[in-house]
């Protein structure tokens, strides 16, 4: 699913700089961060969290093959170099 996600986010923003970490929550419940560039979350939750949204959309899609719910949460980084320790939630 991994995979996945940074193929769909690449495409849709300027850079590669993508970081995509799961943790499993529960029996079937993953949560998903994505970590980003503070200049690339705009493009990815895009107007109104249309973007956002149709990209929940089809990971909700591909994750009902393994019968698993991925919580996705998109978050950006303030500095490139920054650690992931102080990485800060979009908004």
């Amino acid at each position: 699913m991994e995979d996945l996600v940074k193929f769909l986010i690449k495409e849709l923003a300027d850079t590669d700089d993508v970081t995509v970490v799961e943790t499993e929550k529960g029996h079937n419940v993953i949560d998903m961060d994505i970590f980003m560039n503070k200049s690339e979350v705009g493009k990815i939750i895009g107007k109104q969290g249309r973007i956002a949204k149709a990209l929940r959309t089809v990971i909700k899609a591909a994750a009902a093959k393994e019968n698993k719910k991925y919580n996705i949460v998109i978050k950006e980084r303030a500095q490139k170099t920054e650690p992931a320790a102080e990485i800060k939630e979009a908004e």
